[in-house]
C-alpha cells in the first residue's frame, strides 16, 4: 500500500509540475501587460497630469469629477443603454442563426458564407462605409426616399442606428459560437425526442436551449464586456455626436484624456470600465454555475 501510495503521488507530481512551468510564461506576460498597467492606471487616476508636464496629487479628485460630470454621467447611462439593447438584438438573432447553420439543409453552406462576411472587416472599416452609406446627401437615402434621413445627425437616430451597426458587425461571431455549440448535442437526444413525438419547437426549448446554457453564457459575456470596449465604430462614425449623444464612457475617456489632456479624470473612467467589466464577467461566471465545470451531457 504504501509503495502504491508513493507511485501514484509520484505520478501526481509528474502531472502538476510540468504544466505549472508551462504556464509560466503565459502568466508573466498576462502580469506585464495587464496587471501591472492596471495598477499604473489606478495610480493615474489619483494624479492631475496634462500627459507631459508634471503630475500633482489629488486623490480622489477626479472620481469626484467624473461622478459629478454630466457629460460622464450620461456616457455612463448611454453605454448601459448599449450593453442591454445590442444583447437583446444579437442574442436571439445568433442564437437562431447558429442552429439554423447547424442543420443539414443543401443551402446552409452558402448562406453561412454569406452570414459570416462581417467577420471579415474590421470595425473601422465598417464604420467608413455606413458612415458614407447614410450619409443624407449621397448615400442610400438618396436611392430610396424611404431611407432619406439623417440617420447619424440626429440626436434621437444616431445612437439606435450605431446599435443596429454593432449588431450587424458582430451576430456573426456570436452565430459561429452557436453553431458549434448545437454541433456538441448528441444526436441520440433528439432522435429520442422525436420517438416521444416532439416536433421541432418542442425539441429547441427541450433539449437545443438547455444544452446551450454555457454557450449562451459565454456569448452574453462577450456580448455585456465587449459593450464597454466600443470605441472605434463610435469614433469613426460620429466622434460622439450630435450634442454627446453617442459619447459612450470609452469615448468619453479618449476625449477627455486625449483632447482636454484631463490624463488623471481619463485613467478613472478607464478603472470603472474596468471593474464593470470584471463584475460582470464573474457575476455571469457565478450566476452559471460554470465554474463547477460539470458536464452537460452527464449520463447521455
Amino acid at each position: 500500500m504504501a509503495q502504491n501510495a508513493q507511485k501514484l503521488g509520484a505520478v501526481s507530481r509528474r502531472r502538476t509540475g510540468p504544466s505549472a512551468w508551462l504556464a509560466a510564461p503565459a502568466l508573466l506576460f498576462f502580469g506585464l501587460f495587464a496587471i501591472v498597467p492596471m495598477f499604473g492606471v489606478l495610480y493615474f487616476s489619483l494624479v492631475s497630469w496634462d500627459g507631459m508636464g508634471e503630475m500633482k496629487w489629488t486623490g480622489f479628485g477626479n472620481w469626484e469629477e467624473v461622478f459629478s460630470d454630466d457629460t460622464s454621467l450620461n456616457a455612463m447611462r448611454l453605454t448601459l443603454i448599449i450593453m442591454v439593447v445590442t444583447w437583446l438584438i444579437q442574442t436571439p438573432l445568433s442564437l437562431l442563426l447558429g442552429v439554423f447553420m447547424a442543420g443539414k439543409q443543401r443551402y446552409r453552406a452558402l448562406m453561412s458564407v454569406l452570414y459570416f462576411l462581417p467577420l471579415l472587416f474590421s470595425s473601422a472599416a465598417i464604420g467608413i462605409g455606413f458612415k458614407a452609406m447614410l450619409d443624407p446627401s449621397f448615400g442610400i437615402g438618396a436611392a430610396i426616399p424611404f431611407l432619406s434621413q439623417d440617420w447619424l445627425g440626429s440626436e434621437e437616430l444616431a445612437l439606435w442606428t450605431i446599435m443596429f451597426v454593432i449588431s450587424w458587425t458582430f451576430v456573426p461571431f456570436h452565430s459561429l459560437l452557436y453553431q458549434a455549440g448545437v454541433r456538441q448535442i448528441p444526436i441520440s437526444m433528439y432522435e429520442a425526442a422525436k420517438v416521444d413525438g416532439a416536433g421541432a419547437v418542442r425539441q429547441f426549448f427541450s433539449i437545443t436551449l438547455p444544452q446551450l446554457k454555457y454557450t449562451i453564457i459565454t456569448s452574453s459575456t462577450l456580448m455585456l464586456v465587449g459593450a464597454l470596449t466600443y470605441f472605434d465604430l463610435f469614433f469613426v462614425m460620429t466622434q460622439g455626436g450630435p450634442v454627446n449623444a453617442t459619447r459612450i464612457l470609452p469615448l468619453d475617456m479618449y476625449l477627455t484624456g486625449f483632447r482636454s489632456f484631463q490624463m488623471g479624470k481619463a485613467s478613472a473612467i478607464a478603472v470603472i470600465l474596468i471593474v464593470v467589466g470584471l463584475a460582470l464577467s464573474l457575476g455571469l461566471n457565478r450566476m452559471s454555475g460554470a465554474s463547477k465545470m460539470e458536464s452537460q451531457m452527464e449520463g447521455v
